[in-house]
């Protein structure tokens, strides 16, 4: 009998593939099984989540509520929407900025016009094994238990994407740590050149021991060092979940950084999605960005203004109000609903915290403000009487913060 021939191929190349009628692009209606990874230069789909894969509020850094520049104050937002810092041993404070990126800059051309910038302060002590600063992210438990990560598995991922440049050239260290349960923390790295642009994407696998419970609290923590200390250094460590307890925050100490006087460390289009593929950035519109910083911390003066800068352009005018005790009293929807019931802070519109302005009768002045209802939807407050004379008939009028921060 006359054999068969078997014909083995281990690959096929070819330089273009046409459809049945000669045409490109080809239509596949019955789907194409891949058992390895496929790349292409654009991706379009047609099924699965196109929006809000991004886990990160304000990763472009559109949103500046608070100002634009500041000397930073370790653990609080002082710029940049979302974003702050921690640091300790410092000899200086560092400064922070939203910073306007230009177009020398390379992440410009793909949409970015902001980043959260970090200069440092002069250090003239060195670098302390106890020293660090710490640019950082906090994402509520409940966008994270909910957004299909299966965190306790090890082949489900997540993926974290930043651009990022610094002035000093050297390798660089980050983490993110939950905080439910048993805290652990996952270690990363990565190497820069001087003033050079670059865009970092790390997949980070789930593991058995995450907790992440479904509220508003604190869930995960991203948390980014220009120079961390070395006493806080586990080296060789990267890309490990580890129990948090031992007190180990990165792998590697950029001391250069942190001796050199005026160092920059800058960063823009965060993104945190559900996947093992950084997917392009998703770009959201300044209004949207907006509302969702607001359910984090909203204010009654304009933009242009500042708590403690003029506020007169930005006044929250209350007008003639009294209750039965005489007391002038007004009240204010916030916005957007807050993540928790906010600290809501006052001030007059020269900035003095604590106190509203006030007019009577030709006499004006100021006064001490007092809450009498304070909620995650509104917020209210009266100047009670005082010196003798009723608030009855008064016009007030001032400024308000509401905080509701992770």
């Amino acid at each position: 009998k006359k054999k068969k021939k078997v014909l083995i191929m281990s690959e096929i190349r070819v330089t273009n593939v046409l459809g049945e009628n000669g045409n490109s692009p080809v239509n596949f209606t019955k789907g194409i099984n891949m058992s390895g990874i496929v790349t292409a230069t654009s991706f379009v789909p047609t099924v699965g989540q196109l929006s809000h894969r991004n886990k990160i509020i304000n990763g472009a850094c559109n949103i500046a509520q608070r100002g634009v520049s500041a000397t930073s104050v370790s653990g609080q937002y002082k710029t940049v929407d979302r974003f702050s810092v921690n640091y300790s041993g410092e000899d200086e404070d560092p400064t922070e900025a939203q910073h306007t990126l230009s177009t020398s800059d390379t992440p410009y051309t793909l949409g970015f016009r902001k980043s959260f910038h970090i200069t440092n302060g002069n250090q003239t002590s060195g670098a302390g094994a106890a020293d660090y600063v710490q640019p950082q992210y906090k994402i509520e438990a409940q966008d994270i238990a909910n957004s299909g990560w299966n965190y306790t598995d090890s082949n489900s991922f997540i993926t974290l994407s930043f651009w990022v440049k610094a002035s000093v050239a050297g390798d660089y260290t980050l983490n993110m740590n939950t905080h439910d349960g048993t805290p652990y923390r996952y270690l990363m790295e990565y190497s820069l050149l001087a003033n050079t642009w670059k865009h970092v994407v790390f997949k980070i696998p789930g593991n058995s021991n995450l907790t992440v419970n479904n509220d508003n609290g604190l869930g995960l923590q991203i948390m980014w060092y220009p120079f961390l200390g070395s006493n806080y250094i586990q080296a060789d460590q990267e890309n490990n979940w580890y129990a948090s307890s031992n007190g180990k925050y990165g792998t590697v100490s950029t001391t250069n950084w942190w001796t050199t006087n005026d160092a920059t460390w800058e960063i823009t289009g965060v993104q945190l999605e559900v996947g093992s593929v950084a997917t392009p950035f998703e770009h959201r519109s300044f209004g949207h960005e907006l509302s969702l910083c607001q359910r984090y911390y909203e204010h009654s003066y304009n933009d242009a203004n500042y708590p403690g800068g003029n506020h007169n352009t930005g006044g929250y005018y209350a007008g003639h109000s009294a209750d039965g005790s005489n007391n002038a009293t007004w009240s204010a929807l916030f916005a957007v609903r807050k993540r928790a019931v906010p600290t809501v802070t006052y001030y007059t519109d020269s900035g003095t915290s604590g106190q509203w302005n006030y007019i009577r009768s030709g006499a004006s002045g100021t006064a001490t403000m007092t809450y009498f209802r304070n909620s995650q939807t509104f917020v209210g407050g009266y100047l009670g009487a005082g010196g003798g004379a009723a608030y009855n008939g008064v016009t007030i009028w001032g400024h308000w913060t509401a905080s509701a921060e992770l």
